[in-house]
């Protein structure tokens, strides 16, 4: 297939010759255009691997048309071709991404040298640019783990909606690797070198949210010592997580939909507004819609960050893939626990495939962890999984193992098992409401869904059936 370029000059006459010579040296397909607003009209239609411009043009002027088209695609090369050439126009070009900057009257030898040399660069960056699409969609099945038909299909809407600049919402049960999932499409991303930033917004207290996001300005408020960066300004030209976006406040939801929308937010304090280059990806296990027929979610920012959304499969729903899973659990733990365990038993693995998993991928893999750690053999059986340290730390049978193990690992399983079992029981006398589980047990309501995050334990499990 001949490569395209793009000729862009309001003089009919030097189109003509630019056309006639280049298509007759090289084998390339040559679009013409007599206007700056055309050419971009162009690209966004055709696929051009070069372009060249001329500078004096009614309207926008060549440089800035420069900017455009490499905003539509980083890796055009563009050669700037003009008879008003100065020195700091040439460099202001190059700095651009210009690939070259020829002027008028030029030697036809010349200009097809350097269209043809340009190809080939051209080429270089295109299969440079395959290469790198193909390493990530390896390490893409490296880190989203299965082979099952929901992983598949999951994995093929991440590499599609990766390259696209659109806000994401992704949806699914505690502990099915939401961040994960927003991560990867990060680094799948044209934003890959920009910063990542990650916001935990049931952990962050309500009366800090907004200034957590939006920074705030010297004197603001009493303690605001100095001016603050907010997160979003930290995320410009990167990707902001909003992880459990269900959890924010009205308050502060009416400043997010401005920042969708606009793309700009006033710091407190500040009467002037900061724009921000940010792509948001945000993610909810909870029921969003019925928050929105309470009151107690704007439907308007629903919509705005529904754009596009991924579902997150539970690991009741890909079966197949837990031996997958535990397998690469095993190696990892085993590696950082500097045991001699070669894999699960048959009993194992047939005990993993049985059970439910309402924690999903980490409630799995904080399973294999604490089998790995108690396990004294070279392979993992089931007797490892239904072990009593797991079941009561508090027996004398398990007080006698927990003596023959370091302090450190005896202390951490035996406070596991009994925050799990105390925020469980919170949540089960409150009906699944967190509010009052965390006034229940004395703390502070982020405190207590920062617990639940850590140990996968999902509140709708203790809510009452509709």
């Amino acid at each position: 297939m001949r490569q395209r370029i793009l000729v862009v000059d309001d003089h009919r006459d030097m189109l003509r010759m630019l056309k006639r010579l280049l298509e007759s040296e090289l084998e390339v397909e040559v679009l013409t255009s007599e206007s700056a607003t055309s050419a971009v009209e162009i690209m966004n239609k055709e696929q051009a691997a070069l372009a060249i411009l001329d500078v004096k043009m009614p309207g926008m002027d060549g440089i800035t048309l420069l900017k455009e088209l490499r905003a539509i695609d980083n890796n055009l090369i563009v050669i700037i071709l003009t008879g008003f050439g100065t020195v700091e126009m040439a460099v202001e070009a190059l700095k651009l991404g210009a690939y070259d900057f020829l002027t008028k009257p030029v030697n036809n030898e010349r200009l097809v040298h350097t269209v043809k040399r340009a190809l080939e660069y051209r080429r270089v960056l295109d299969e440079k640019s395959a290469l790198e699409k193909r390493i990530a969609q390896e390490t893409l099945k490296r880190e989203i783990i299965g082979e099952s038909r929901a992983i598949k299909e999951l994995l093929e809407k991440i590499s599609a909606v990766a390259v696209t600049d659109e806000t994401i919402l992704i949806r699914g049960e505690t502990g099915t690797g939401k961040e994960l999932a927003a991560r990867t499409i990060h680094r799948l991303s044209n934003r890959a070198e920009g910063p990542f930033i990650t916001v935990n917004c049931p952990a962050i207290p309500e009366s800090i949210l907004e200034s957590e996001l939006f920074g705030y300005r010297k004197g603001a408020f009493t303690s605001a010592t100095t001016d603050r960066k907010g997160l979003f300004e930290e995320a410009d030209r990167g990707t902001i997580f909003l992880d459990e976006i269900g959890d924010i406040p009205p308050s502060v939801q009416t400043k997010l939909l401005r920042v969708l929308q606009e793309k700009e937010f006033k710091p407190l304090g500040d009467t002037r507004t900061v724009k921000v280059d940010v792509r948001v990806i945000a993610s909810t296990n909870q029921d969003l819609e019925a928050k929105i027929e309470r009151g107690e979610f704007r439907e308007d920012l629903y919509y705005r960050l529904n754009v596009i959304t991924l579902r997150m499969p539970s690991l009741n729903e890909r079966a197949e893939d837990i031996p997958m899973l535990a397998n690469h659990f095993l190696k990892e733990y085993v590696i950082e626990y500097g045991k001699d365990i070669s894999g699960f038993d048959p009993d194992a693995m047939e005990y993993l495939m049985s059970r439910s998993w309402k924690g999903n991928v980490r409630e799995l893999q904080n399973v294999v962890k604490r089998a790995v750690i108690f396990s004294k053999g070279n392979r993992i059986g089931r007797a490892d999984f239904e072990s009593p340290v797991l079941e009561n730390p508090c027996s004398d049978d398990v007080i006698e193992r927990l003596l023959n193990i370091d302090y450190r690992t005896a202390k951490q399983k035996v406070l596991e098992r009994f925050t799990r079992e105390y925020v469980s029981h919170v949540l089960k006398k409150t009906g699944g409401n967190i509010t009052h589980a965390a006034k229940m047990a004395g703390m502070e309501r982020q405190a207590l869904q920062q617990l639940m995050k850590r140990y996968g334990i999902d509140p709708s499990e203790y809510r009452p059936s509709p």
